[in-house]
């Protein structure tokens, strides 16, 4: 990789936590608010309950992202107990490439939800069509298949290959 591909790449590795910095707190801010409006002041915002969900789908999405990215997404390591060398490398290929498909295809049928509420003008909340609060799905998935897709064919990292020790 260029140095400056790797620092582009470093750059959107920020963005993606920021934003996830922020609709997490943004989450905190609206949700606490929430609860002293209506435990104290029995009011509330009518349009934060849509919303959180909104973002709550959002973080989780970004969140999920953000761990294949840095490869924290939940897996079964219990192949590299029993296996090494060459059989490991196949597992691995296959495991990865297989949670590529499943993410592909969520890309797919989510990008047909995404279609059918924007065709459909499906309503959202506070102005935003429903539609663009759902975008985030297939872009998330897209986005975790290929991360997914690309460390199939990598070499494997140190800890993908050396089974934990220990009690």
């Amino acid at each position: 990789m260029t140095p400056a591909f790797q620092r582009n790449l470093a750059r959107l590795h920020r963005f993606e936590d920021w934003v996830l910095t922020l609709l997490v707190l943004v989450m905190v801010v609206l949700a606490g608010a929430q609860i002293v409006l209506r435990n104290f002041f029995d009011s509330g915002f009518p349009w934060a309950e849509p919303v959180l969900r909104a973002l709550v789908l959002w973080s989780a999405m970004l969140g999920a992202v953000i761990a294949t990215r840095d490869d924290q997404h939940i897996g079964l390591d219990f192949i590299a107990r029993f296996a090494g060398g060459t059989a490991l490398r196949v597992a691995r290929f296959v495991a990865l490439a297989f949670a590529a498909a499943l993410c592909g295809a969520m890309a797919w049928y989510s990008w047909a939800l995404v279609q059918l509420d924007r065709e459909g003008h499906t309503e959202g909340v506070i102005g935003i069509p429903a539609w663009m609060l759902e975008l985030i799905l297939p872009v998330g998935f897209g986005l975790m298949a290929l991360r997914f897709l690309i460390r199939s064919v990598l070499p494997a990292k140190a800890h993908e290959t050396l089974p934990e020790t220990g009690a």
